[in-house]
């Protein structure tokens, strides 16, 4: 392959030539440049929840300041004309180690968010892992991922009907794993949110999953009935206009029509049901057992950090691990993500797949996690800065230049293929640069 075809001279070159005739790109390359103008679309609510972390958000901190402790090494005299930036993963071939991670409630920047971030995935190839709490149904969803690879990320609350059910329509929809994911069993202390007073679940934003779900409706159903007749002194109260508001999102957002839906108990009676039964705090390493009983799917196990933790799933047979600790939402003053990667590749060796997130901003952030042992690296908050400025287009915009400063990173390295990378291309040294919390 010509140099000028790979993923790193065409981007440039469509960019450049484009500068020719004045024209910028629509979503910046610049990492810190894609944050500033994504948080300046988005309303202080969406920023709250899409920036924020847990407590004084120095976990988000941490991760971003691992990939500052390590330096890429370069080799000289090097033939790179060819770079082959594909990986396999579960028995996929993806064109790139990368994959778009599960965010939740995208609507809050987009209103076609999860559908749109699905078009992307599907032009690009990139495999997109549809979180539990996405805004649509996943049936939707996987409809518009064409022949584009999918996974489904589970969140198994106090419901294991639910669990189950949603497991089999992701089989029956052509999901290609289930991602279970263990560090949000409950939700962490996220001051931002806290401090607006804001919980989107709330409103009836990201439970699209759960109001398109047989086993949900009858809990929903059987709410109702038990509520029937009672008085909710709530409701004898003088209507505020911010619960009026609250009560028209539910509404809007429950199958149905809006007018139907306004005088109905079923919307709020959803939200309620969802608050009730999302946590589950006795979530331990049987409900891992069961799911590998009820799927044939390849079953990823999302959230590990501890090296023992790492080793328990694999002895459960787990497909694959994902290195992650929510982007820093969950525990306030955790272990920087990128530091348990290397723990937990030591301690299940060379053959578990590891995908690996939190704090992931440029490629070469990914090239470090890759050579400390990842072997796919999720995407999170970048692509949802690009869905917020440009759509499905700025999904795909966001991929292309990690793709694209992959390729380039590998050849200015010296390296011809992804999977040469191991931390003999890595310097480890003292922290240098800024990490500010994104």
């Amino acid at each position: 392959m010509s140099d000028q075809l790979q993923p790193g001279r065409r981007m440039q070159n469509l960019i450049y030539r484009a500068g020719l005739y004045g024209r910028r790109p629509r979503v910046p390359v610049n990492a810190d440049a894609l944050h500033t103008a994504a948080a300046a679309a988005m309303s202080s609510r969406a920023r709250g929840y899409i920036d924020g972390s847990a407590g004084r958000e120095t976990t988000a901190e941490a991760n971003r300041s691992a990939f500052d402790r390590w330096q890429l090494v370069p080799r000289m005299a090097t033939p790179v004309t060819t770079r082959r930036i594909g990986v396999e993963l579960l028995g996929l071939q993806l064109p790139s180690p990368f994959l778009l991670a599960p965010i939740g409630v995208a609507e809050m920047v987009h209103p076609r968010a999860d559908l749109a971030t699905a078009e992307a995935a599907a032009r690009t190839g990139t495999p997109m892992t549809v979180s539990t709490q996405a805004s649509v149904p996943m049936e939707e969803i996987a409809a518009e991922m064409s022949a584009a690879p999918w996974f489904y990320q589970l969140y198994w609350g106090s419901s294991d009907e639910v669990a189950f059910s949603m497991v089999r329509r992701a089989e029956a929809a052509g999901a290609s794993a289930i991602v279970l994911t263990l560090d949000t069993f409950m939700l962490g202390w996220r001051t931002r949110d806290l401090d607006n007073g804001f919980l989107p679940f709330a409103h009836g934003m990201g439970i699209g999953q759960y109001t398109s779900d047989p086993e949900f409706s009858k809990l929903v159903e059987a709410r109702v009935r038990a509520d029937a007749g009672q008085t909710d002194t709530a409701d004898a109260q003088r209507p505020t206009a911010a619960a009026v508001r609250a009560l028209l999102g539910m509404s809007r957002r429950y199958p149905g029509r809006l007018r139907e839906n306004l005088r109905s108990p079923y919307p709020r009676a959803a939200v309620e049901t969802f608050l009730e039964t999302f946590s589950r705090t006795d979530l331990g390493w049987s409900e891992v057992a069961r799911l590998r009983e009820i799927t044939d799917l390849p079953i990823v196990v999302k959230g590990i950090q501890h090296p023992e933790d790492a080793r328990e799933a694999q002895r459960l047979g787990v497909d694959a691990l994902w290195v992650s600790n929510h982007g820093g939402r969950q525990l306030d003053g955790a272990a920087a993500s990128l530091n348990s990667l290397v723990d937990v590749r030591e301690a299940v060796g060379d053959e578990l797949p590891l995908i690996f997130d939190s704090g992931v901003r440029t490629a070469s952030d990914a090239i470090k996690a890759l050579a400390l042992g990842a072997s796919v690296v999720g995407i999170g908050r970048p692509y949802l800065y690009g869905l917020a400025l440009d759509g499905s287009a700025g999904v795909q915009s966001v991929l292309d230049y990690f793709a694209a400063e992959l390729d380039i990173s590998l050849g200015l390295m010296g390296v011809t293929d992804v999977d040469q990378l191991g931390a003999e291309h890595l310097h480890a040294g003292r922290p240098v640069g800024s990490a500010p919390v994104r």
